[in-house]
């Protein structure tokens, strides 16, 4: 008989880590306070929409694919996905258009003619990026950040000579502002802050890996939409007999000088050997580990944005749109400085809109289409956001309508929205920040909480939270530096 687990959470990272340990010859069981799974990759539906309610955009599809494989599986079998030609339509205040075709030679054509910037400062940029990745992704994506291990092996050696091609010490904004001439350009790479919940006038420039994953490796989507990726992993998990209970709310982790004891759900003690907690960690601390001294320092730094979603069915179709689509903002530096040091909402949001119908169209009916509305917005402190919802709602509307030549508000037929508190309440994401915390600063990386409990024996953390960050690719990543160390410490 193997030893059993209890996992806090079924979102990705705990489904995930889920099915790594039944591979090890474990007994899971995953308790997850929600009706379903996924967490943050679910999905809503509303008068005949559907919409992907959390992350639309996949990268890294080998990871996915990877536990199929550990499985026996075939992932064709369970889960199909395509590379998008175009990853995205970027619109511009002064009417700019660009789309981000996948092709790189077709990239640097688009973007050669449509603004000042030559091809060689776009290429160079991208390669750099690619370096950061080859250089940086083992280190810093692949293993624990929290044991000395990492730190002495071969690809380790090899990064410590590139330290000074790194760009610890500028920001993500300096370095974009340097490399390119054009301030759309600046823009369009400075966004890319924003795919972990940070600034780029803040956060260094070694952020400047993460247009790799997309333009280099390329973006993709899955046929069936986002929550495939969810549905397919749930079931392969059911397959290797992992046990899923719902609507079962873990109010604390059972702990004693020897290690975990097991899990209290809804009043009732189930004891386990070892606990995986893809909760978030700050209220894994807070709410689960009431008799443990929490580990104040990590647990406060500050958090990522959050975000503000309308999902909107559209009764119209947009030929100029495409599954993903960014409407900058005019000044950006003041749209994050509203985020980050107001800590409320810019009256000209850059917006970004998905439109999943676009490929895969029973999504939305016909001659219509599903709008997931989003713009950045700051973590929940206490705002007054049913004021702020209504402002931002009018804001977007208006630059949407203005940049479409069209009156939007009449061709939306329905409307759910997710703010910053449903965004805590839903996925327990302290202050409702979407990734833990920010990287607003060189030494993030290493201010994010292990993937295990130096404390308490036989405790491991998974999830956007930990190491190595929030997102798809690292979540799942996460899940398995925690399951490595598990099999490390067993």
């Amino acid at each position: 008989m193997g030893k059993r687990v209890g996992i806090v959470g079924a979102g990705i990272a705990g489904i995930a880590s889920a099915i790594r340990l039944a591979n090890k010859g474990y007994l899971v069981d995953v308790y997850e306070a929600n009706a379903y799974p996924g967490g943050k990759l679910s999905e809503i539906k509303v008068d005949g929409y559907r919409f992907d309610a959390g992350p639309s955009l996949f990268t890294l599809p080998e990871l996915v694919e990877e536990l199929f494989t550990l499985s026996g599986e075939q992932v064709k079998d369970h889960f199909e996905y395509q590379r998008l030609p175009v990853t995205c339509h970027y619109f511009y205040e002064d009417d700019t258009f660009l789309r981000a075709y996948a092709d790189r030679k077709k990239f640097l054509e688009e973007v050669t003619q449509k603004t000042d910037e030559p091809p060689e400062t776009i290429q160079a940029a991208l390669d750099r990026s690619a370096h950061l990745y080859d250089t940086l992704s083992d280190l810093f994506m692949k293993r624990s950040l929290h044991r000395w291990q990492t730190f002495v092996n071969h690809k380790a050696m090899k990064a410590y000579g590139k330290l000074h091609r790194l760009d610890f010490f500028r920001s993500m904004h300096q370095a974009n502002e340097q490399q390119f001439q054009d301030e759309r350009v600046v823009q369009l790479f400075n966004r890319y802050a924003t795919y972990n919940g940070s600034d780029p006038y803040q956060a260094p420039a070694t952020m400047n890996i993460i247009p790799h994953l997309e333009f280099n490796i390329g973006a993709y989507f899955p046929t069936q939409g986002m929550y495939s990726i969810t549905q397919s992993l749930y079931q392969l998990a059911q397959r290797q007999k992992v046990q899923f209970h719902f609507q079962s709310k873990v109010e604390e982790i059972a702990s004693d000088t020897s290690g975990v004891k097991g899990l209290k759900v809804n009043g009732e003690a189930r004891t386990y050997d070892l606990i995986v907690s893809n909760m978030d960690v700050v209220n894994t601390y807070r709410k689960l580990l009431p008799n443990s001294k929490p580990p104040t320092r990590l647990l406060n730094q500050p958090k990522s944005s959050s975000a503000l979603i309308f999902y909107w069915g559209v009764k119209h179709t947009f030929p100029q749109l495409d599954l993903h689509n960014i409407f900058f903002s005019k000044d950006y530096q003041q749209e994050f400085e509203h985020i980050f040091q107001k800590k409320t909402i810019y009256h000209d949001p850059t917006v970004y809109v998905n439109i999943t119908a676009k490929y895969k169209p029973d999504d939305a009916p016909p001659n219509c289409e599903n709008w997931f509305t989003m713009i950045n917005v700051p973590n929940n402190t206490g705002q007054d956001w049913d004021e702020l919802i209504d402002q931002a709602r009018q804001s977007i509307i208006n630059k949407l309508s203005r940049l479409l030549d069209t009156d939007l508000s009449s061709k939306i037929v329905c409307e759910d929205i997710l703010d910053p508190r449903t965004i805590e309440s839903r996925t327990s994401s302290s202050q409702g920040a979407l990734y833990g915390n920010s990287s607003n600063n060189r030494y993030a990386a290493f201010l994010r909480h292990a993937n295990f409990s130096r404390k308490i024996k036989g405790l491991y953390f998974c999830g956007g939270s930990v190491h190595p960050g929030g997102g798809i690719p690292l979540s799942l990543l996460s899940a398995k530096i925690a399951v490595d160390q598990i099999m490390t410490d067993e």
